[in-house]
């Protein structure tokens, strides 16, 4: 699940492996599509597809701040540039994370099963 693209096939979510479908991007705009991302971009983004699923509610980024250790503000800016590129989350009206790629707290009809044997909705 760690970078794939899950494609909806029917009833089915197919992963595409990262080297595929970040080709493909790249072959389309030039760039990587993680290329803009930090290290704690990836920090926030790996923390909040971890922890949605087992919170079940979305995420405040104050939560996600204090988790992880990094300033409020700094953590609402990379909130803003992970939404802004319209691929890894998204955020409620109040400012928390609803979805993050591929997983989602929202109740939605699509659910998959990890290698951990959780099912989860996906977004």
């Amino acid at each position: 699940m760690h970078n794939a693209l899950l494609l909806g096939v029917g009833r089915r979510l197919i992963p595409i492996p990262a080297f595929i479908w970040q080709r493909q991007v790249k072959a389309n705009t030039g760039e990587s599509p993680t290329a803009f991302m930090t290290p704690d971009h990836h920090r926030v983004h790996d923390f909040v597809v971890t922890e949605l699923p087992i919170e079940g509610q979305p995420l405040p980024p104050e939560l996600i701040a204090a988790r992880l250790n990094l300033p409020l503000d700094r953590t609402i800016a990379i909130l803003d540039d992970l939404e802004k590129r319209l691929t890894f989350l998204f955020r409620d009206e109040a400012g928390a994370v609803v979805w993050a790629d591929p997983v989602t707290a929202a109740k939605t009809p699509h659910r998959f099963t990890a290698n951990t044997g959780d099912t989860l909705y996906a977004a």
